[in-house]
């Protein structure tokens, strides 16, 4: 959900009536054009606000003055740009979402962000990074407030916000598709920050198929359909709740039957996971809401590539389970078969979403024959312990798949970090009764869970594994988020996708 704020683009020149006028300065300070514009009208109060308030235009440092009168705006916010010629792959798009947080609706229905550097021209692309940082931005999770409070009541949205930089047009066309980006990634927030007595694996799967509004085909498998595929280790996940278990399938077929081959991109979506059997502590359960914010990545990704309209053949997949304890709930030491005929030893019941995936893995392997797959989950808190919040884990079997992901996570913002696979890791889920086991012990906890869905992935297959325990659920605040979930992984996928997969 947003707050509904519209976007546009204009020159420079463009009228603006009122509200809230934002300009730039880069380090020194050094002001742009409209600053320098504005101090004059204003007889040197942005100056003298930035001497009075130190403000060196250091990126992101701000300075905010009422306009005085005889000038057409209520406000005006200084912002710095540092050094631009430094910037990052996703600096303008940060900028974007960072004065997008320091606007409001209180003084006019309008913000006007005169956009440029204090040297050289912005180009379209950067404009456009901008613009799609400010509508992440935009993003509230507010479904739930009673809207009871003084401060919720009297709250005036931002109707408005333009961009005025140097080429509007090309602006505009480069922002074309990020606005089918917007849609998606805060679908996979929606999905993620849902209560799980709201989204059950049936209601997800409702979603889901609402996705063939905008052109996706998608099927839901029954558990009677699953029971006949022989997907056993997702439906002994699931069979502990009076929830039904779901498979969604979502085809987006941009490319056409000359595209060849999809990509197939599963996602695991625990609805909520209780650890089953092997009970979690209760500190914290209430997060595991979010552990199926892989599934919901997948979904996001879909409506973004469908609104875009990108020239891909994908599908997506994900496996819709609830995992509770009860008298049908799987045991510790029970044996399953997956899809693929592999005997599976249950150990932990809380090593649950692997044996979902193994099952939707292998049915997007047998029915759809990929040319690549990439599966995302928040599988093992392990992550965390590795490398914290600031990096998803990568695995991958594929040097050139790994390269291309780890590219677009440093394009993106949502990074990511390869870690190793190998024999001797492989051996941690051998089972002694079974074909392998559900888990590998303590150690390499993230490297074992891996070792395990590589078992399901055919030879000769390139296939990636993300583990998002760190970044799709319980985000900490960004500057274009302010969300508890992120919707990581849809812009990265996007981008590879666009990189390397469109036709």
């Amino acid at each position: 959900m947003t707050d509904q704020t519209t976007l546009s683009f204009a020159s420079p020149s463009a009228a603006a009536a009122d509200g809230v006028a934002v300009v730039f300065a880069e380090d020194g300070p050094k002001f742009t054009s409209a600053a320098q514009d504005l101090d004059k009208k204003t007889k040197g109060m942005l100056s003298e606000a930035a001497r009075i308030s130190a403000f060196k235009g250091k990126k992101g440092s701000s300075v905010d003055v009422l306009a005085p009168r005889g000038v057409k705006f209520a406000r005006i916010v200084l912002v710095g740009l540092g050094k631009p010629a430094d910037y990052a792959n996703d600096a303008w798009l940060n900028l974007g979402g960072a004065v997008r947080g320091k606007l409001s609706g209180r003084e006019g229905g309008a913000a006007h962000v005169y956009l440029e550097k204090a040297k050289g021209e912005l180009s379209a692309e950067d404009a456009a990074s901008f613009a799609l940082g400010a509508q992440l931005r935009n993003y509230k999770f507010d479904k739930y407030k009673s809207k009871n409070s003084e401060t919720e009541k009297n709250a005036t949205p931002l109707k408005k916000l333009v961009v005025h930089c140097a080429d509007p047009g090309a602006a505009r066309r480069a922002f074309a598709p990020e606005r089918a980006i917007v849609d998606g990634v805060n679908l996979a927030r929606d999905l993620v920050n849902e209560p799980a007595n709201v989204l059950t694996p049936a209601a997800f799967a409702a979603r889901a198929k609402a996705l063939a509004k905008a052109g996706v085909q998608v099927t839901i498998l029954s558990e009677a359909q699953m029971k006949r595929l022989g997907m056993g280790a997702l439906l002994a996940v699931g069979q502990g709740s009076e929830n039904t278990s779901h498979v969604a399938v979502m085809q987006w077929k941009g490319a056409g039957v000359r595209g060849g081959d999809p990509i197939a991109i599963v996602g695991k979506g625990v609805t909520f996971d209780t650890g089953g059997i092997s009970l979690k502590p209760a500190a914290g359960m209430e997060d595991m809401k979010g552990d199926m914010a892989g599934a919901a990545c997948v979904a996001g990704l879909m409506l973004a590539l469908a609104e875009r309209k990108a020239k891909v053949n994908a599908v997506g997949i994900i496996g819709l389970v609830e995992n509770m304890p009860s008298g049908t709930a799987q045991r510790p030491g029970d044996v399953v078969e997956a899809m693929s005929g592999t005997t599976i030893e249950v150990l932990n019941t809380d090593a649950e979403g692997r044996m979902v995936l193994a099952d939707c893995l292998w049915y997007a392997q047998e029915k759809f024959k990929p040319v690549a797959v990439i599966n995302l989950a928040t599988l093992t808190g392990a992550i965390m312990v590795a490398l914290g919040k600031e990096h998803a884990g990568l695995f991958s079997n594929d040097d050139e798949l790994s390269a291309r992901l780890t590219a677009a996570g440093l394009e993106t913002g949502e990074k990511l970090w390869r870690l190793p696979l190998g024999p001797k890791y492989d051996k941690l889920i051998d089972s002694k009764v079974a074909d392998i086991k559900n888990t590998g012990g303590r150690w390499g906890g993230s490297i074992s869970a891996a070792q395990f869905l590589q078992r399901f992935i055919k030879p000769g297959t390139p296939w990636a594994h993300l583990d998002i325990a760190g970044t799709g659920m319980a985000s900490g605040d960004t500057d274009i988020n302010r969300s508890w979930g992120s919707g990581f992984g849809v812009r990265l996928l996007d981008r590879l996708i666009r990189d390397h997969y469109e036709r």
